[in-house]
């Protein structure tokens, strides 16, 4: 029975047009499914995050948009680390992961690559309407009521105080890829910080900015600094993408014009201020978000799922986020899918799996991310060697191949192994990390810019 004569506009609505959204929307209509897109935003719209993983090219062949996204790439081979306290540079790359099928990425302008996606959902049958909000979700016994606004425009003299078309759509299934905007999350009050990754960013885009040449040309680099970390991020179109990640503390400490204050940050990294020598903002514009780490208490109900960063969002370090929001609608569509053919009940071992496997990418991230400014763990990525295979694991975590079959974990477990005897080695200094880290994470109160994403000019 179609969706129309049970009383349904669709079997699923997804509210977000995002990578998760649209990469989820266009599995499901592909699979006969019926479904309605709906994303506040008009494409194409600025986001930041331009740096995928090798992980993504398997999913971009499934979904047959490689081409497109080879199109728009800046091809990355790796990534190089920069340490304050190091006088070389040290040089990773995805080939030498314990997979060597995974041996290169993209870096992408998002405004470009999410507007594929929105063509490949299309594509592949589901409708989408792009400049509308969801505004409320109300389940029953039999599905969801879902009402919505569009945005408003603004239009020739007078009409841009019209008030914007509302409607209501009724479907069998909800999706939550709404993104950073958490919406059932933020609703149902299970959306937790991560206390752990408290940190601000700074970015913006650059022209000018000093590439290196040859292979490495669009490979990300890391810059640690003393307040933090910074990224690198060369694009097709001549731009980079330039930003810091640095504590609660530090920005909440400003007291001058964002953009200065920014500038002034990069320039603490001197390798990264030689790099940015005649270089200029786009469009004089910079950037802020802060305390954006968190994750919900769950992803999934008996009749929606939360997908991508809509469930939860770690700090972007290891560039995971696209990568992780693509893999979770795979992880979502078996779990969609039994829920329409048999009802909530018979999907419950679905639910358990999907739960599982959304908290293990953030958690296996997590143990990275948050020994990313203590010396042991600068020391291992500035000397990488590979006892045990170490090396190849953590390039593999670095690649995104970790819901494969590959057997990374017994050489996981010999670089934490390694990390471990490293701290007791320098004992002093690590510890004295860990307090600092300690301390200058500590909630300092609203942070500008928090749980949001803005241009300051």
């Amino acid at each position: 029975m179609s969706p129309e004569k049970a009383g349904f506009d669709c079997d699923v609505l997804v509210a977000g047009g995002g990578p998760a959204g649209t990469t989820l929307a266009a599995l499901l209509a592909r699979a006969g499914r019926s479904v309605v897109v709906l994303d506040k935003d008009r494409h194409p719209r600025f986001h930041i995050g331009e740096s995928l993983l090798p992980a993504n090219a398997r999913l971009f062949d499934d979904l047959g948009i490689r081409a497109e996204i080879e199109r728009i790439g800046m091809l990355k081979i790796g990534a190089e680390f920069v340490s304050p306290h190091h006088a070389h540079a040290s040089v990773v790359e995805f080939a030498d992961a314990w997979d060597k099928t995974l041996p290169f990425a993209w870096q992408v302008r998002r405004s470009e690559f999410d507007q594929i996606m929105i063509g490949c959902a299309e594509r592949a049958g589901a409708q989408v309407r792009q400049g509308c909000a969801v505004r409320d979700v109300a389940f029953d016994g039999e599905g969801v009521t879902v009402g919505a606004q569009d945005r408003k425009e603004a239009g020739p003299a007078g009409e841009g105080n019209k008030e914007p078309a509302t409607r209501t759509w009724r479907a069998r299934y909800f999706v939550d890829a709404t993104g950073r905007d958490t919406l059932l999350a933020t609703r149902q009050g299970i959306k937790r910080k991560l206390k752990k990754h408290d940190s601000a960013a700074l970015f913006g885009h650059f022209r000018g900015a000093r590439r290196h040449t040859g292979r490495l040309e669009g490979s990300i680099t890391i810059f640690w600094f003393e307040h933090g970390w910074m990224w690198f991020i060369p694009l097709a179109d001549g731009t980079t993408s330039i930003g810091a990640v640095c504590w609660p503390y530090y920005l909440k400490s400003r007291d001058k014009p964002l953009k200065e204050f920014f500038l002034e940050t990069l320039a603490m990294a001197p390798k990264l201020a030689e790099r940015l020598q005649g270089a200029a903002l786009v469009d004089d514009a910079v950037y802020a978000t802060g305390n954006y780490a968190y994750a919900s208490d769950h992803a999934s109900g008996e009749r929606y799922a939360a997908v991508g960063d809509a469930f939860a969002f770690v700090d972007p370090v290891f560039s995971s986020g696209v990568y992780l929001a693509m893999a979770s609608s795979y992880a979502a569509l078996p779990l969609v899918q039994k829920t329409l053919d048999a009802g909530p009940a018979a999907a419950a071992a679905e639910r358990r799996r999907y739960e599982a496997h959304m908290r293990r990418g953030p958690r296996i991230f997590t143990w990275f991310i948050v020994r990313m400014t203590n010396p042991a763990i600068r020391e291992m990525f500035m000397h990488p060697r590979n006892v045990l295979r170490a090396k190849e694991a953590v390039l593999g975590v670095m690649a995104g191949d970790i819901f494969s079959r590959t057997p990374l974990w017994r050489g996981l477990l010999a670089f934490k192994a390694i990390y471990y005897v490293t701290c007791i080695a320098m004992l002093p200094r690590a510890l004295r990390a860990w307090w600092q880290r300690r301390e200058l994470i500590r909630d300092v109160g609203e942070t500008k810019g928090e749980n949001v994403m803005v241009p300051m000019r």
